[in-house]
């Protein structure tokens, strides 16, 4: 792998998204605790959830303009400090809603930047033939930070508290952006710009280049937009609910479901990095939706499987499926935009995923309690099918599949 990226800013984005990952790990783990032992109710802690999708969505609309005015850099260090800084007042916030909610609004605002950050540079300096592969090591650096971090704030918490254990988690966060100020190099630093990367530069570093109307740039990612959003929409109604589901209705012990999501980053970790390479080889959007064939009748599969050990192999089977389909859409991004359009098209990717997140939980919320956990299961599988026949429509946006149908004519 070292020698197939050879550029030392790829490593160091990587390096930057994992120990983002096991300070949000952390952060995650005792949130809901945290907030219980000091007497909020339930209904507060969800509310407090779509208040941190709420910033994720605002953070993403603003993000490619001050991406676009200060560089990817500059925003990338500032969010990582801001995160640093919700993480380091959330234990104090908690003593009033509207603090803590404020908390949360910027902790979205924080993650969104990052990511968005990330990104672009990401997609900016991935070699053309490898976008997938570049984004797949970034969702298992992702998927190992979220893996570690729970583990490391139990050991945290019995060492000391939760309290030290967000200390330590917005220190993490600090030195990473110490880091990143320090060894980042500017968009076209450090390597040699190729043909048609100058927009980069210039785009990085406030230039005047000419914009794509946001809804030209929206039309154009649209498979990709569908795909984070239906992700984003599956992932929050699957973690609140599943567990009640597998609970109220396969008789699975509490103590059980707390691995649930052990196995779904697992199968996300053993498999993205080989469907990214699939997707740069055949095609991103035709993998994409093979993976949600899979993944939606694998969801399907949670309503007559009845074994403990056969749910976590499904479980691990859709961690490997679902959860590949979103680097893999960010790849199919760098394939669709030009450079100059990765800000601004990243930013709207992740509002689609807010959006997703925004709209999951209550809509499943409501067909739980109406029609009970498989009603709810089965319509998560029915927006995967939208998906796939959504991608089959427009399968021509995949550049590799315009090339494959232009060959025979040629």
């Amino acid at each position: 792998m070292l020698a197939r990226i050879r550029d030392r800013n790829i490593w160091l984005i990587n390096l930057t998204i994992l120990l983002v990952g096991l300070a949000s790990g952390m952060a995650i783990s005792m949130l809901a605790l945290f907030l219980d032992e000091r007497g909020y109710h339930k209904d507060d802690i969800g509310s407090l959830a779509s208040v941190f999708a709420l910033g994720i969505a605002l953070s993403a609309v603003l993000m490619a303009g001050l991406v676009r005015r200060f560089s990817a850099k500059a925003m990338l260090v500032a969010s990582l400090f801001l995160y640093a800084s919700t993480l380091a007042a959330f234990p104090s916030a908690a003593r009033r809603y509207w603090l803590i909610a404020l908390d949360r609004l910027l902790d979205g605002a924080a993650a969104a930047g990052i990511w968005v950050a990330c990104e672009t540079i990401l997609l900016q300096r991935a070699p053309k033939q490898d976008k997938a592969f570049v984004t797949g090591l970034y969702a298992t650096a992702i998927a190992i930070g979220y893996v570690v971090g729970p583990f490391t704030a139990r050991a945290i918490v019995a060492i000391h508290s939760k309290t030290a254990a967000f200390y330590l988690a917005a220190a993490a966060l600090l030195a990473t952006g110490v880091l990143v100020w320090w060894r980042l190099d500017a968009a076209g630093q450090g390597r040699q710009l190729e043909a048609g990367e100058v927009e980069v530069a210039c785009a990085d570093n406030g230039g005047d280049v000419a914009q794509t109307p946001a809804a030209t740039l929206a039309w154009r990612i649209k498979t990709s937009l569908f795909g984070t959003f239906a992700y984003g929409y599956f992932q929050a109604s699957v973690v609140l609910f599943l567990p009640l589901f597998l609970i109220a209705q396969k008789g699975i012990s509490r103590d059980q479901t707390i691995v649930i999501p052990g196995f779904f980053a697992v199968g996300m970790l053993l498999f993205v990095v080989p469907m990214g390479r699939l997707g740069d080889r055949f095609g991103h959007l035709s993998v994409m939706r093979l993976l949600a064939v899979v993944g939606g009748l694998t969801t399907l599969g949670f309503v007559v499987l009845e074994q403990f050990w056969w749910m976590c192999v499904a479980v691990t089977i859709a961690g490997a499926t679902l959860a590949s389909i979103s680097p893999l859409s960010l790849a199919l991004q760098g394939v669709i935009l030009k450079q100059g359009d990765y800000a601004r098209g990243i930013s709207i990717y992740n509002g689609f995923y807010a959006l997703g997140m925004l709209l999951g939980p209550p809509l499943s919320s409501l067909l739980f309690v109406a029609y009970g956990g498989a009603a709810m299961l089965y319509h998560l599988a029915a927006l995967w099918a939208a998906f796939v026949l959504f991608s089959l429509g427009f399968a021509n946006d995949d550049p590799l599949a315009r090339r494959r149908l232009a060959a025979p004519r040629r």
